[in-house]
């Protein structure tokens, strides 16, 4: 393995440890997909990393050989904006902030940075067949969701936020659920914004 390649692994590996160490939904899927012999990894979609500074974060990615995917360009929203830094063989990573000024005033992202940092991971999205099925699992199992769905059934993508970890009296992670259709790769802005505010308190 290229030297380069056993940095990403553990970066990945540091980040989702830490992750799991705090998000109890994510820790139950993941040990549901160990007793089966998945787990985690293979299962995971992307990981959003929220900033106050979107390219002086990712000059911490580029050197692990991730680069922008030029094809989403920046996508902008409300109040917040990202870009979408990917390496074949590894989850997407969703980097994210509000914007400079008072465009960016109602985002939830600055708050969060200030109380929590920029060295761990937001949330991760896991991949899943059926997002009512994983639902209705998941609440079997006292795992509670923010929002409803956002995307229609049969579009191309499909989301739900767990409810936010509380750590410091604040929102802190969420496991997102994530389902996809016609081999769409993207983020739909529309669905990403309503995700977003899915998980204000």
């Amino acid at each position: 393995m290229e030297p380069r390649n056993q940095q990403i692994d553990a970066f990945f590996a540091d980040y989702i440890s830490r992750f799991l160490s705090e998000n109890e939904a994510a820790r139950y899927m993941a040990n549901e997909l160990l007793n089966c012999g998945v787990g985690l990894m293979p299962l995971i979609d992307h990981c959003t990393l929220r900033t106050l500074d979107v390219d002086r974060r990712a000059e911490e990615l580029l050197p692990l050989g991730f680069a922008q995917d030029k094809t989403l360009g920046i996508l902008e929203f409300d109040n917040w904006w990202a870009k979408v830094y990917r390496k074949p063989g590894y989850p997407s990573l969703f980097v994210d902030q509000a914007f400079v000024g008072e465009r960016g005033v109602p985002s939830l992202i600055p708050d969060w940075v200030h109380t929590h940092g920029d060295q761990c991971f937001h949330h991760i999205a896991i991949l899943v067949e059926n997002i009512e099925h994983a639902i209705d699992k998941m609440k079997s199992r006292k795992i509670m969701f923010s929002g409803q769905i956002v995307g229609a059934p049969n579009t191309d993508l499909r989301q739900i936020f767990t409810q936010p970890e509380i750590k410091k009296g604040r929102a802190f992670t969420v496991l997102e659920l994530i389902e996809r259709h016609n081999g769409y790769q993207g983020f739909l802005p529309p669905q990403a914004d309503g995700l977003m505010k899915s998980s204000r308190l």
